[in-house]
């Protein structure tokens, strides 16, 4: 009998720890991804709850937090830079992990410990899938018992496939992201600032000698269509007076080569598997950085697919009982609470005091517990699926 083969789109997260886990597992793989190269880079990402014992059972535990960012607490600031409340940190969920690390530093750290024989094909993307094979846009004809479709929240295959079953639901936030050279100011802690016209600014420390920055705000325009010197530029006049170090951010991104800007959409599917095509990942459900838990939902997704498949030999069945495990953990991390965007983004000064008052109440000695729950995601008292793997 032929090795069962597997086609994986997209080198991120998810479709790595796909890739890791169904070699493991005796599978063929094949992972295409759109970029010309691997991508490092990106912002922090973190790893909670039961994707923790994923990265235990993968052997990377140690590996991954050695590429721990160096941040220490996330801390509440004024205007001056003067901080107004912390949040819990302490435990490995609080709201700086003790598994916090940059995207691309945990990619890169899975990508280097994959079992041998996973093909890698960069600068290829999915073109067509038929019942056994793939074509994809080089022109290559690929052998596909399995297509994992791990491309992310923009995924076009996913919505060639799936379209009916896609429910995108724009949450009216936009974030900028980018590095930006570090400065003696800029110490070990996320610092989080608010202000009226519901605005964000970040800036956390990152293990590479430079500083990550955010800029999140609400009730936005879409900005896709825009250059990104057009849009940078909007990005300006929004944060024109919104003090701290806005302008030393903005300053910043005019020149910073990774800058990235996107429109927070949740995807909701009322199925993640087809035939032979499956979602993972931010594919099949992201949840925004408004939920957190993304890097672990796909971390996780990974193995409970590649552990489904190894125990049933029926692949619809395998399917079903992988979406079954994976659902509850997704549906908590993806409702989020009512009201969070008028608490995270207030528009008018008095707002902003209000959220100073909850601050203050949420992050004192009394409620402390309570706010440090609010940073627990992709929590389950269901244990993981077992399963032998049969290759080292």
């Amino acid at each position: 009998m032929a090795t069962p083969h597997a086609v994986i789109s997209g080198a991120s997260i998810a479709g790595l720890s796909a890739a890791f886990w169904l070699r493991r597992t005796g599978w063929d793989v094949t992972v295409l991804e759109r970029a010309p190269s691997f991508r490092d880079g990106g912002q922090n990402v973190d790893v909670r709850g039961v994707a923790r014992d994923v990265l235990r059972r993968m052997g990377l535990f140690d590996a991954v937090k050695a590429q721990n960012t160096t941040e220490t607490g996330t801390v509440l600031v004024d205007g001056d830079g003067k901080v107004r409340a912390e949040l819990p940190s302490d435990g490995p969920d609080g709201a700086t992990a003790e598994l916090e690390v940059l995207r691309g530093d945990l990619a890169r750290t899975i990508r280097d410990q994959l079992p041998e024989g996973v093909e890698f094909s960069y600068g290829d993307t999915v073109d067509e899938v038929t019942d056994e094979t793939v074509t994809t846009a080089t022109g290559r004809t690929l052998r596909a018992d399995l297509v994992v479709i791990a491309e992310g929240v923009r995924s076009t295959t996913r919505d060639r496939l799936f379209g009916d079953a896609v429910d995108r639901r724009e949450l009216g936030i936009t974030m900028v992201f980018g590095t930006i050279p570090r400065t003696p100011d800029d110490d070990d802690r996320w610092r989080w600032y608010n202000t009226v016209g519901g605005r964000q600014i970040h800036l956390r420390p990152d293990n590479h000698g430079t500083t990550r920055a955010i800029l999140s705000y609400s009730r936005s325009d879409d900005l896709s269509d825009l250059d990104q010197r057009e849009a940078l530029a909007e990005v300006r006049r929004r944060y024109a007076d919104a003090g701290w170090e806005a302008p030393r951010i903005l300053d910043a991104f005019d020149t910073s080569d990774d800058v990235y800007i996107d429109h927070l959409t949740q995807i909701r599917m009322s199925t993640w598997h087809r035939g032979r095509v499956v979602l993972a990942g931010d594919a099949g459900w992201c949840v925004t950085p408004m939920g957190g838990g993304g890097a672990s939902l796909a971390l996780t997704s990974g193995y409970v697919l590649a552990a489904y498949l190894a125990t049933e030999p029926d692949l619809p069945a395998a399917l079903a009982a992988y979406e079954k495990w994976m659902r509850p953990l997704v549906d908590e991390v993806q409702t989020l609470p009512p009201g969070l965007e008028l608490f995270a983004y207030p528009q008018t000064r008095l707002g902003l005091a209000v959220k100073g008052v909850a601050d203050k109440v949420l992050t004192s000695t009394l409620f402390r517990p309570l706010a440090a729950k609010l940073t627990q995601v992709a929590e389950t008292d269901r244990p993981l699926p077992e399963f032998e793997p049969t290759t080292a």
